[in-house]
């Protein structure tokens, strides 16, 4: 039993939701439909510089519900509609998600092999540049096969200059 409503085109669902999510200053970063039981769920990542808020989430969910609602392209079918923010181990894979991570810690996998883990210190729309062990590094992002953020359990929230130099954790 195959019906449209089954199989909503991925990149259509995307040229549909994308200027929704740009009126709240967002990037659509992915969306995606599941099968959950009898039902289907729509997930949207939506993402912008500086972060986006669970407020500005519940907007862009509101507007997206709303535009769903009032168009056919999920079909007759019963879905959830789950938008969220990436998570911070989302591979970087344009300039704008180096843009974003700026400061951050990234381990880079690179297209010709070896790795290189680094602070990230700018980012081009072609090249990120990194501080590896106290040396500038620029990595293009055409010679990278896989780059993540790292976690630092020790770096205090907002502090932006880099973990503690001896790697303490203070607990309060």
């Amino acid at each position: 039993m195959s019906r449209r409503t089954d199989h909503t085109d991925t990149t259509s669902l995307e040229n549909f939701l994308r200027p929704i999510v740009e009126q709240f200053g967002c990037d659509l970063e992915a969306a995606d439909i599941a099968p959950a039981g009898r039902r289907r769920l729509l997930r949207v990542l939506v993402d912008r510089d500086g972060g986006i808020s669970l407020d500005d989430v519940a907007e862009v969910t509101r507007a997206i519900s709303k535009a769903l609602d009032a168009d056919d392209i999920m079909g007759d079918g019963a879905y959830t509609l789950e938008v969220s923010s990436p998570g911070v181990d989302r591979p970087l894979t344009l300039p704008r998600h180096w843009r974003r991570n700026v400061s951050r810690l990234v381990a880079v996998t690179l297209t010709a092999g070896g790795k290189v883990t680094g602070r990230i210190k700018s980012a081009s729309e072609e090249a990120a540049e990194l501080d590896v062990d106290g040396k500038p590094q620029t990595v293009a992002y055409a010679d990278v096969a896989k780059a993540k953020v790292q976690i630092e359990f020790n770096r205090a929230a907002g502090n932006d200059e880099g973990p503690a130099a001896d790697g303490t954790v203070e607990e309060n």
